[in-house]
């Protein structure tokens, strides 16, 4: 490992050759030069390990472990995370690209403030007509979480940030993860949620910033796990993160930012989720989020704060079974 590293980027990647050469560029390209990475081939059947192995002959700022299966991005980032050294953490998918900035931005910020995490903005990476892929903008839900900038704020004074719920979006500090003892769930998908609703819970402080620093991508070829949610396992799988992630803000007392990310959920997620299941095949399906839905609008009829019409006719339209 680079002994002057500031950073380390944790970097897992399960059959993600079609894309890993744009993921690792892009770290190469930060104009923090002061950086290692900690690539994790999480049990790949495709050339992921030998382009991994590539950039760490090239470049000792990389290295690489290898899982000898696939264990889930849980335990890849788990991995990863026993091997930080560096005073600050990040990490990075390896079908996304990072912004040349990005790390110097996110460091400097916590520098200056000495808050505990900082999150920034990102945008969807989607195929184009050319057959590449392009950014799309600034969704409203992240707008809300990380604009303007804030300093040194907490939950209670910035609840809208609970919407931003990815890992790659921010920069951390290592002790707040050993301090913490914060670890990815296992051998599930959508891992990330409940950590980031955990990180913001317990953070001391925490800043924001609008920049956009990472582009996300929604694959071409359809793998992506946000492309499959019509699958009934992958559903329950959000739908525990999803509830997962509110009990933590609820039982941590940060009521105001339990019911920003409720009225985020009943916008977004139930009826994208309701689209799905008016055509799903499966009865299974809509049972599923039928009692997650209603679970939801218990606590929102329950709830002191009043949601957005918007919120409500989308909740009630979701209970038509």
């Amino acid at each position: 490992m680079t002994t002057a590293a500031l950073i380390t980027i944790i970097v897992p990647g399960y059959n993600v050759a079609p894309w890993a050469a744009e993921a690792l560029a892009s770290l190469r390209a930060q104009t923090l030069t002061e950086w290692t990475a900690v690539l994790v081939d999480d049990g790949s059947t495709d050339t992921t390990g030998a382009m991994f192995d590539a950039a760490a002959a090239a470049d000792p700022r990389f290295r690489v472990i290898r899982h000898d299966r696939r264990r889930g991005l849980g335990a890849a980032r788990n991995a990863g995370l026993a091997l930080v050294q560096t005073p600050f953490i990040g990490f990075l998918d390896a079908d996304d690209v990072l912004l040349p900035g990005a790390l110097a931005r996110l460091v400097a910020v916590l520098d200056e403030t000495g808050s505990d995490l900082v999150a920034a903005a990102y945008v969807r990476l989607r195929p184009d007509s050319s057959g590449g892929y392009a950014p799309g903008l600034v969704q409203p839900w992240v707008a809300a979480a990380t604009a303007p900038e804030r300093r040194g704020v907490t939950l209670e004074e910035h609840p809208d940030a609970s919407a931003n719920v990815v890992a790659w979006s921010k920069v951390s500090r290592a002790a707040f993860w050993r301090d913490s003892g914060i670890r990815f769930p296992e051998g599930r998908l959508y891992e990330d949620q409940v950590v980031a609703q955990t990180m913001f819970a317990r953070a001391r402080r925490f800043d924001v910033v609008p920049d956009v620093v990472v582009h996300w991508r929604e694959r071409g070829d359809g793998s992506s796990i946000t492309q499959h949610e019509n699958r009934l396992d992958v559903l329950r799988d959000c739908l525990d993160a999803m509830s997962e992630g509110l009990h933590v803000l609820e039982s941590t007392g940060h009521r105001r930012a339990a019911h920003a990310r409720l009225g985020q959920m009943l916008r977004m997620d139930v009826p994208r989720l309701t689209r799905i299941a008016s055509e799903h095949p499966d009865d299974a399906y809509r049972r599923a989020l039928g009692v997650f839905t209603r679970d939801l609008f218990d606590r929102a009829e329950s709830g002191s704060i009043p949601l957005a019409d918007d919120a409500l006719t989308a909740l009630a339209a979701a209970r038509l079974w």
